[in-house]
């Protein structure tokens, strides 16, 4: 018997359930929405204010919102002039400190290799990095 996962094929179904996911890796992979979801992960905001915090126009944040809301990320509420945002999917802010996570022990790791690398080509070469009084 084959196991299940070596004969997955991608039907329509499966096609539209990772189109939907997508979406949300879209709307994600901006600076500016990062830092919204973020933000929105401590209370909601009005769009003015999101604006203000990242030094961009209201219609550029608005935009910015757009595409999380319509992945689903947040949700908006008109409130008389203006429009509030919260955060709807907070499963998203695990994800991201899991990225963040791997992100710094990566470079902890480079940092690692990059100074194992230098000692090792100091030693190779006889030098010890002091300088010699003559």
């Amino acid at each position: 018997m084959v196991p299940r996962a070596l004969t997955l094929q991608m039907g329509k179904r499966e096609r539209a359930r990772l189109e939907l996911r997508s979406r949300v890796f879209k709307a994600l992979a901006h600076p500016a929405r990062l830092f919204f979801v973020e933000v929105l992960s401590q209370r909601e905001r009005c769009v003015c204010e999101l604006a203000e915090m990242t030094g961009v126009d209201v219609s550029t944040a608005s935009r910015h919102l757009a595409l999380l809301r319509q992945a689903g990320i947040i949700s908006a509420e008109k409130r008389g002039a203006g429009v509030h945002y919260r955060l709807r999917m907070r499963c998203v802010l695990g994800f991201l400190e899991c990225v963040e996570a791997e992100l710094i022990a990566a470079a902890k790791e480079r940092l690692r290799l990059a100074r194992a690398g230098a000692r090792s080509k100091l030693s190779s070469s006889g030098t010890t990095g002091v300088k010699s009084r003559r």
